[in-house]
């Protein structure tokens, strides 16, 4: 028997080409699943961030001695029988393990089953900036040991960067508009901006964010060969956005997936909460360098404006910035000088709790719009995680304990390896 078909919603989302109408639309977030390094699903999740717990440590899924970056924020506790359909680890890789596992918890969430509505009404945008990792050393690792034969036959799809879509689309049953975004830490925002595409066009509800899982000598590697990595010998030195003694990032894994539906549709099928909606996007490139960032921070401040503007807002309404915090001196001095050319003499709050949990890619700007959210629910700005002593040449308000106060508005920065550069601005919706 056919799944029915959510009348409600398909009677508002009828057009395939977007109308003046549809393209004012604001998605709405009506779920949210976060696995990460301080804690499966978003309340664990939530309560050690504000905890200001550093979740980054020694390397422990493989034997780092060799390399010079040894600490990393690993996802712990996760077992993946517990979260994924046993048809499915077999051939897929970690970071799909955790994308499907943060989406499970995302739609029980918002209360959402996607076997309840017509499947074209539901889709699936991830961002991902490095692919099946784990599953693809194991079997590099077997062809030049053991030979070809030796070669799981699910390598061709483990470590593709859309194998996280595709699964989840198969195990949903999701046949929606989908696809993958691969913009380096700009792609779980990047993800959100093409699920409001999406909507746009006429589906009424899209799965977007991303994760990541790179943690293995060769995404080490990958990650050490940016000359970003830090190099500390203890947790509490390493990854440091704003501080004084900040020598750049350490690698983590985890992320978050967001349900994004049509405000009507959320309506209509009485979602049990909403979170906030998508308000504004922009995005732009450096176009400096294939590996090195433009000298200063214009594009991302263009961005920022973009996004603002996108939204309707000022610098002035905005309560909060969620910065990508690179950790790396010159990139956040960039940043820095981004939100003072934006918000001038104002002092808004900024904050990067990534500092807790490494950088996480595609995952981690997911990570941040999650957070942002949390905020604008509970009144509460999480401090930059792992800030000892702000850096006073950056000139900003830096969040260094969780700060109490309203929150309608927050901007959440992200930027990609290569030089892309995103911002999104998420609000609250007032209660019907």
């Amino acid at each position: 028997m056919s799944a029915p078909v959510d009348t409600a919603a398909a009677a508002t989302l009828t057009a395939t080409t977007p109308t003046a109408a549809a393209t004012a639309v604001r998605p709405v977030v009506t779920g949210l699943g976060v696995i990460a390094p301080s804690g499966l699903g978003v309340e664990q999740y939530w309560a050690s961030t504000l905890r200001g717990e550093l979740r980054v440590a020694p390397i422990s899924r493989f034997d780092p001695a060799r390399y010079s970056a040894r600490l990393a924020g690993e996802v712990g506790g996760f077992e993946p029988e517990e979260h994924v359909d046993k048809r499915y680890i077999v051939q897929t890789d970690r970071w799909t393990w955790f994308g499907m596992a943060a989406s499970r918890l995302a739609l029980a969430d918002a209360a959402y089953d996607p076997a309840d509505h017509d499947p074209y009404a539901t889709a699936v945008v991830f961002g991902s900036g490095s692919g099946g990792n784990d599953f693809g050393q194991r079997e590099l690792q077997r062809l030049w040991t053991r030979g070809r034969t030796a070669v799981s036959v699910y390598q061709s799809i483990a470590w593709f960067y859309a194998a996280t879509t595709g699964q989840t689309s198969i195990r949903h049953g999701l046949k929606g508009p989908s696809g993958v975004v691969v913009s380096d830490g700009a792609g779980g925002l990047d993800s959100l901006a093409q699920a409001r595409r999406v909507i746009r066009r006429g589906t009424s509800t899209v799965l977007a964010g991303g994760a990541e899982s790179g943690l293995t000598p060769y995404g080490l590697t990958c990650h050490l060969s940016s000359g970003r990595v830090s190099t500390a010998a203890a947790a509490a030195d390493g990854y440091k956005p704003f501080d004084i003694r900040a020598n750049g990032y350490l690698p983590g894994e985890g992320g978050a997936t967001l349900v994004v539906e049509h405000p009507a549709a959320a309506a209509s099928r009485g979602a049990p909460h909403v979170y906030g909606e998508i308000a504004g996007y922009a995005a732009t490139h450096d176009a400096a360098d294939h590996a090195r960032p433009a000298a200063d921070g214009r594009w991302l401040a263009t961005a920022m404006r973009r996004a603002l503007a996108d939204a309707g807002v000022t610098p002035d309404d905005v309560d909060v910035v969620f910065a990508d915090g690179a950790g790396s001196p010159d990139l956040d001095a960039q940043e820095a000088a981004a939100i003072r050319d934006v918000f001038g003499d104002r002092a808004v709050p900024v904050t990067a709790p990534q500092g807790l949990v490494g950088r996480l890619c595609a995952g981690g700007s997911a990570l941040s719009v999650a957070t942002a959210l949390l905020s604008i629910r509970d009144g509460v700005i999480p401090a930059v995680g792992n800030l000892d002593t702000p850096d006073p040449g950056y000139g900003l308000d830096l969040v260094q304990a969780p700060r109490r106060v309203p929150v309608r508005v927050a901007l959440v920065n992200a930027r990609g390896y290569g030089g892309f550069n995103s911002s999104l601005v998420v609000r609250a919706v007032d209660p019907a």
